[in-house]
């Protein structure tokens, strides 16, 4: 029987795993548990991998980098509870051969459920005109009146997990899906439900942007001054990705023009700067990056647990990270 490694922290169990999970993890093999109530440090690796055939991972656990690799003879699989896997992997993790995956298609359908919530509440104008009552008002204000998602162009910005999922929630509205994704053909678009555009056509078209793109060197403020420019007058920015896509200077001088709405996530730097115009603009609400799942993540442990049962049966796996992807995802 294999010996699996949890790593994440017994004050993150009870959000991460449920009792179903647990019990499948029994079945199949032994489980050995970092002690600490936080994720695992590379010291803290490096004394509990030895006898470890596998580790299951997640936020704030340390990379499995050449040392943590050298004290894990053994180490044949990692499963990943999380979005992206890079800052935890290494070369010495691919040179050994590791069996890598990630539970980011789960988590994806969070960050989608959240997007679809900002894009209704979004074109309904509830923040600003629920602000409007507040303040002793009622129908008397620009933002009125409140508008729907029929017939409305949504543009979706990168066909990661997240961006396909909200492709398919949005199936069930009558809208025309724009799509910018330049590995995506048309054929593969169409095939999503989306008609695959430029991004300066996506920007100049949809009434509501939402970024679901990587942050990598050629994403970084892709969404600059001269392209939010294009954008209509009326639009509906999202963006539950990363800050770093748009530039957030320009974002805010272009917010401060009062021609369109935007609901943030994320940002850049995160959190804002207390003075950070994007705290005090009528026109843009920000959360604190809780798109994803935040009180209950248990689905992911399930699909962590699974990929492992999977591995250790020599069946094939769920969703499988290769080093060939990391051009692709952020």
């Amino acid at each position: 029987m294999p010996t699996v490694a949890i790593t994440i922290g017994k004050n993150h169990y009870s959000r991460m795993f449920n009792q179903n999970a647990w019990d499948a993890l029994a079945s199949f093999a032994e489980v050995v548990h970092h002690p600490g109530p936080e994720p695992a440090t590379k010291e803290d690796l490096i004394a509990l991998l030895p006898a470890a055939d596998a580790c299951i991972t997640s936020w704030g656990v340390a990379r499995l980098d050449a040392d943590v690799l050298a004290a894990a003879p053994r180490l044949k699989a990692m499963a990943h509870m999380g979005g992206s896997v890079k800052r935890f992997v290494s070369d010495a993790l691919w040179e050994r051969g590791v069996h890598v995956t990630s539970a980011a298609p789960i988590l994806a359908v969070d960050v989608a459920e959240t997007t679809l919530g900002l894009m209704i509440v979004g074109m309904k104008r509830i923040w600003p005109l629920a602000q409007h009552v507040r303040e002793g008002g009622w129908r008397e204000t620009s933002w009125w009146p409140a508008r729907e998602l029929v017939h409305k162009q949504v543009g979706i910005i990168g066909a990661s997990n997240v961006g396909r999922h909200v492709i398919r929630l949005l199936q069930s509205f009558d809208v025309t899906v724009l799509l910018y994704d330049p590995f995506v053909s048309a054929e593969e678009a169409a095939e999503l439900g989306a008609e695959k555009v430029s991004l300066e056509d996506l920007l100049r078209r949809a009434d509501i942007v939402s970024l679901h793109a990587p942050l990598k060197p050629d994403t970084r403020h892709m969404l600059d001054a001269a392209r939010l420019a294009l954008m209509k007058d009326d639009a509906l920015l999202i963006n539950t990705a990363r800050g770093g896509l748009i530039d957030e200077q320009a974002l805010i001088a272009e917010l401060s023009k009062g021609r369109f709405f935007a609901f943030l996530d994320v940002t850049d730097p995160e959190p804002p700067a207390a003075d950070s115009p994007l705290r005090r603009l009528d026109n843009v609400v920000v959360t604190p990056h809780i798109a994803g799942c935040i009180e209950d993540c248990s689905r992911m442990g399930e699909l962590a647990v699974e990929e492992l049962r999977r591995f250790f049966a020599g069946e094939p796996a769920i969703y499988r990270i290769t080093p060939d992807m990391f051009t692709r995802i952020g």
